[in-house]
């Protein structure tokens, strides 16, 4: 379990199970933002945790060691959600920037800002696996 509070710091635990009672243990802490965590997320194939805050960036950590690899850069307010594609490589942010971007998570560069919107984006999904399509 990763937990994310308003003093921008994330909070890791590990869940255990006894028969039927759950209980959690602190395994490690990370000083991620300078304030407001607003959603903290695992990648598909786990090796990597997305978090997203006030301040208007979103870092990518590594799970084996929670080490800092990006600090992800381009909105101008608040970063209220995070979804990572299936395969982990690309992630997609909605800001109250009224914008929606689409980054490379290994080099953490910008592949293209979403405009147009007329008010903050506070929501997103991604589904980006497609089975079966027609041929046109």
């Amino acid at each position: 379990a990763v937990i994310g509070n308003y003093t921008g710091n994330c909070y890791l635990w590990k869940v255990l199970t006894n028969a039927e009672i759950l209980d959690l243990k602190p395994i490690s802490f990370i000083s991620a933002h300078k304030s407001f965590i607003t959603k903290v997320l695992l990648s598909p194939d786990s090796m990597k945790l997305a978090t997203a805050s006030k301040d208007g960036t979103i870092k990518i950590w590594s799970t084996a060691d929670y080490s800092l690899l990006q600090t992800l850069q381009g909105h101008s307010r608040w970063v209220w959600d995070v979804a990572f594609s299936a395969d982990s490589a690309y992630l997609v942010s909605a800001s109250s920037d009224q914008t929606a971007r689409l980054w490379d998570v290994k080099n953490g560069g910008l592949i293209r800002p979403y405009t147009g919107h007329e008010k903050a984006l506070t929501a997103l999904v991604l589904n980006d696996f497609v089975e079966n399509i027609p041929a046109i």
